[in-house]
């Protein structure tokens, strides 16, 4: 790779980094070329871009970036990938999901939303994170049960006083 290629590299791995908010580094190394097939596969489904990529060029990229990405490239040995998402919890899913037939892909690290994790160990954490959706659904349905409590005894009391006056 030339001088120049490398440039162009750094700089579009930057742009992408640029953009993301949810950043997943994992190690795919040892993967055969159907397992390969299947996790890009899961990857497209659920909107997620994989991408396998020189540690070196990252590590330029993550410090050209305007985020902070603090510890991350530390870990960047060995093959790496590079899962950008949208939905925080989405990438670790799919990796739990992959781990159930084999021992890989490992987790070396997760970005989210300038939060840093370090470490397969975080994997469990990063998959039990709730979508920005389910928060909002959460919210909803905690504001929206004193609103059903005052009706409902609203409504009961009108019919207490229905059943009084007959």
């Amino acid at each position: 790779m030339t001088r120049e290629e490398k440039s162009i590299a750094i700089k579009d791995l930057t742009a992408k980094l640029a953009e993301a908010n949810i950043l997943y580094i994992a190690d795919t190394s040892g993967l055969d070329a159907e397992t390969t097939s299947n996790l890009r596969r899961a990857c497209f489904k659920a909107g997620i871009k994989l991408e396998v990529v020189k540690n070196t060029l990252l590590e330029k990229a993550m410090e050209a970036s305007e985020n902070e990405y603090g510890e991350l490239p530390t870990i960047l040995k060995g093959n790496s990938s590079i899962l950008i998402a949208s939905v925080a919890n989405q990438p670790a899913k799919i990796i739990k999901d992959f781990r159930k037939k084999s021992d890989k892909p490992l987790l070396k690290g997760a970005y989210i939303n300038q939060e840093i994790y370090i470490g397969d160990n975080q994997l469990d954490s990063l998959a039990a994170l709730k979508s920005k959706e389910e928060v909002i659904g959460e919210i909803i349905g905690l504001l929206q049960s004193p609103a059903k409590r005052v009706l409902s005894a609203l409504l009961n009391n009108a019919e207490q006083k229905g059943e009084a006056a007959e």
